[in-house]
């Protein structure tokens, strides 16, 4: 009676505290602000291999290494392997346990032990037996099948911390690329203009000794060429830096790694869509991971008040006992024992309720850190496409400076020979054209950066569209 009662009162109690999980309350905007369009907003969005848009065979196989080789991708599938054993271990009480028990010893009592009447003990005997135990715990509550939930859930997002990871590894193998680049870019726009003022310092030269330069004109010149031959160590350093870099992202070493590059110029800068804001929640892995986590909370919050409720266990044995090898499986000696027991917490000190404390808390910590992750990836696409925008223009102006300055400096140096100009002018339009053709290089690779970060803060490569998914959206 008291078990029935303690059953009854418990079903009412459970179905108070088996609650539902909580509402992120998130808001999505039904477009970004970069991309108004809703037709265009589909139509360049990333494919699966991304970094192949930019047109660069080299650029493919080091992303291509990466994806292969990369030693913290190695690390993240260790722990989605960790995460699925665990896994099956949580799920394992789901499951009716068994044990084979098996056991032979000899005993001999004490012979002092007798009744003191001259009675002693019996002799040494034999002990056999072997059984078989099978217990089973009734998960009423759900608390086995929650915890095996919230188990599951942190393996899938184990497997989104990978996905994150990988695009992390190839963002960052793309961009040492396009360092690189850049970096020779800049190497060879600086030999250019030190060509350029070495021809210029060689004709004062010649007017010094014609009587018609002074020292100072020389020294000058001395000095701009100078400049630029200090501007050429830290530029090559970058491109040592950045192909080191992309070693380590391979898992190789740098002794090992050869990176040719070329130049940004002949890359191709890939047209790039959002599509819409709420498809970006089931893209970026980050998001989907920080949703599997939430989930894996919800669930243990399920566990943690379920441990409040009976804990109904059932057990049966079975085997065979006897004191002599040949009768040990007869009918006569076996055995076996059915009990079905229920346990109710009572007093824990207050352990069940700290522990429903802690998850709750650890619940709430989880479904903010999910609307971060939303609100973080609207944000991050708002400002890729921002920077995109700015940065093809900011491209196209510095290109206008380039040939200005070019123009400027090929007049001068033209007018400097015919002696018509003096020398603080040419200095003027050598120094102007070195500092815009190095813009210009920045200009671009930071447009490279922008494309870069638009496909990383989309999550990288999108599935296609289903052709009748497609037709019904335009």
């Amino acid at each position: 009676m008291s078990t029935m009662l303690a059953t009854c009162l418990a079903l009412p109690l459970g179905g108070c505290l088996l609650t539902t999980a909580p509402d992120p309350a998130l808001t999505i905007p039904s477009h970004y602000t970069g991309a108004p369009n809703l037709r265009a907003a589909h139509a360049h969005t990333p494919p699966l291999d991304w970094w192949r848009s930019f047109h660069s065979r080299e650029l493919t196989g080091i992303i291509e290494d990466v994806r292969t080789s990369n030693l913290d991708i190695a690390q993240a599938v260790a722990r989605v392997v960790q995460a699925d054993a665990q896994s099956r271990v949580t799920g394992a009480a789901l499951l009716p346990q068994a044990q084979l028990n098996a056991q032979a010893q000899r005993i001999r009592p004490s012979q002092s032990l007798g009744s003191g009447l001259g009675s002693f003990g019996p002799s040494e005997r034999n002990d056999l037996f072997a059984t078989l135990t099978a217990s089973y715990e009734i998960d009423f509550w759900g608390k086995n099948r929650f915890a095996l939930r919230a188990a599951e859930e942190t393996a899938i997002a184990s497997r989104f911390d990978r996905e994150v990871v990988a695009l992390s590894s190839v963002a960052a193998a793309a961009n040492a690329y396009f360092q690189i680049l850049a970096a020779q870019d800049r190497l060879r726009a600086a030999r250019d203009n030190l060509v350029a003022a070495k021809r210029i310092g060689a004709l004062i030269q010649q007017r010094l000794q014609a009587g018609t330069a002074s020292a100072l004109e020389v020294a000058q010149q001395q000095s701009l060429i100078d400049n630029i031959n200090a501007t050429i160590p830290p530029l090559e350093f970058i491109v040592a830096q950045n192909r080191n870099a992309i070693a380590l992202l391979i898992g190789r070493a740098p002794e090992t790694v050869s990176v040719r590059g070329g130049s940004l110029n002949a890359l191709v800068i890939p047209r790039v869509t959002p599509g819409l804001p709420s498809e970006l929640l089931a893209q970026r892995p980050d998001i989907r991971e920080a949703e599997a986590n939430l989930a894996s909370a919800n669930a243990n919050v399920v566990v943690a008040r379920a441990q409040f409720l009976p804990s109904i266990t059932l057990t049966a044995e079975g085997g065979y006992e006897s004191a002599v090898l040949k009768t040990l499986l007869r009918p006569e000696s076996a055995l076996f024992t059915l009990a079905a027991g229920l346990t109710q917490p009572i007093f824990q000190g207050g352990r069940l309720l700290g522990n429903l404390d802690l998850q709750q808390g650890h619940q709430d910590e989880l479904l903010n850190a999910y609307r971060k992750a939303v609100v973080s990836g609207f944000s991050d696409v708002e400002t890729a496409l921002s920077n995109i925008r700015l940065s093809a223009e900011r491209e196209r102006l510095q290109r206008a400076v380039v040939t200005s300055s070019r123009q400027a400096f090929d007049v001068s140096e033209q007018r400097f020979r015919e002696g018509t100009l003096d020398l603080v002018t040419v200095l003027q339009t050598q120094q102007t054209l070195f500092t815009a053709e190095d813009a210009l290089v920045q200009a671009r690779l930071a447009y490279f950066q922008a494309v870069l970060s638009l496909y990383q803060a989309l999550g990288g490569g999108w599935l296609p569209k289903p052709p009748m998914e497609t037709a019904d959206a335009r």
